[in-house]
């Protein structure tokens, strides 16, 4: 068993992380244009948050090397991830492949577009706030889109698929 410590004793940082883990996530890819071409990040730090105006949220680190592009970005495609993507999850990792030799489309603001993803999200920044390591960053979906199949879930540092009772 894994429990939080007294308030006297020592924030454990790995006990937490772990803790966090036994909560699966989705995972999604967010795609952005820079001045030096496409980038993309793999990231579980997604949530819906509104309805009117329709905004969704995802959480960049600040440790990250594309941590400064996505900070500054405008305008973002978020992309849930079918079950069979993980390889294109790893591409987006740190160390992967990225967009090179990866067939892609763009968005009508200039995001780099994924195909046949489980779902879409095109976002225009709406507005960012501090989260500690990480940046909060809000965006105004401007479009959605899904397609059939089953989600890539992370839970207890491993990739599973969800399937149907």
């Amino acid at each position: 068993m894994i429990a939080s410590p007294d308030r006297t004793a020592a924030f454990d940082a790995t006990a937490f992380r772990a803790v966090l883990g036994q909560y699966a996530t989705g995972v999604t890819i967010v795609t952005t244009q820079t001045p030096a071409g496409p980038m993309g990040i793999t990231a579980n730090s997604f949530a819906s948050v509104s309805l009117d105006p329709p905004l969704v949220l995802w959480s960049p680190a600040r440790a990250s090397s594309r941590f400064a592009a996505f900070a500054a970005a405008d305008f973002f495609s978020i992309h849930v991830l079918k079950a069979d993507q993980r390889d294109l999850c790893h591409r987006f990792t740190r160390g992967g492949q990225g967009f090179d030799q990866l067939s892609y489309g763009f968005s009508p603001e200039g995001a780099p577009i994924l195909a046949d993803t489980l779902a879409r999200f095109d976002c225009a920044l709406h507005n960012t706030h501090d989260g500690g390591d990480h940046l909060i960053i809000l965006g105004r979906v401007l479009r959605f889109a899904a397609h059939p199949g089953s989600p890539l879930i992370f839970a207890q540092g491993a990739y599973a698929a969800l399937t149907a009772d």
